[in-house]
């Protein structure tokens, strides 16, 4: 029982802990619905679940044999996340109309999961440090546990961004917190270059 609590606690700090799909998270509920921000949400969870249980496979070791792999990721990481960074600054701060609502979606949070040096991390330092690495059952139980704690944090930062968006009703107010955020979300580019 103690190793599910410790399990327990380790995906709930690296899953509520600010990083590139947390902030993605926060903004969508700052722009969009959060029925939206939470479709995001569980392609970012399913995809990290499907990257974690891959990491408990042995992909990690892959990586490690092809460097140059470990490279290709990283650097479309980057690209991927200053894309990103560079709409949310561009953002005008009005909320979009119905018909043009084009929030973060399903593939999107699935596909930064894959982008994310934090999840790479998360999933190979959980994976080292709970199990022996070639009993599946272990990595299965661990990612049971990973899956309602990873939504429900990334979820928490949609329902914070929505908190923001109801007192927050000016657009020059939303375009602060969107370039706020876009520079945040650059920085961990720049913390992943230097690394």
């Amino acid at each position: 029982m103690s190793i599910l609590l410790m399990m327990s606690a380790f995906a709930l700090a690296a899953s509520i802990s600010p990083g590139p799909v947390n902030l993605v998270c926060l903004s969508s509920g700052t722009r969009y619905p959060i029925s939206q921000g939470l479709i995001f949400v569980t392609g970012a969870t399913l995809g990290f679940i499907a990257l974690f249980i891959g990491v408990g496979l042995g992909l990690y070791s892959v990586l490690a044999l092809a460097p140059w792999l470990e490279d290709a990721l990283r650097w479309g990481g980057i690209g991927f996340l200053l894309y990103l960074s560079l709409r949310l600054f561009l953002d005008d701060g009005r909320l979009p109309d119905r018909e043009a609502r084009a929030a973060p979606g399903f593939m999107t949070g699935a596909l930064m999961q894959w982008l994310n040096p934090k999840a790479w991390l998360a999933s190979a330092s959980g994976i080292g440090a709970y199990t022996n690495g070639s009993e599946l059952d272990q990595v299965i139980v661990f990612a049971a546990l990973y899956l309602p704690i990873c939504w429900l944090s990334l979820g928490s930062w949609v329902y914070a961004g929505a908190f923001l968006r109801r007192h927050i009703q000016r657009p020059g107010v939303l375009v602060t917190i969107n370039r706020v955020l876009a520079l945040l979300l650059a920085a961990t580019c720049l913390y992943l270059l230097f690394e």
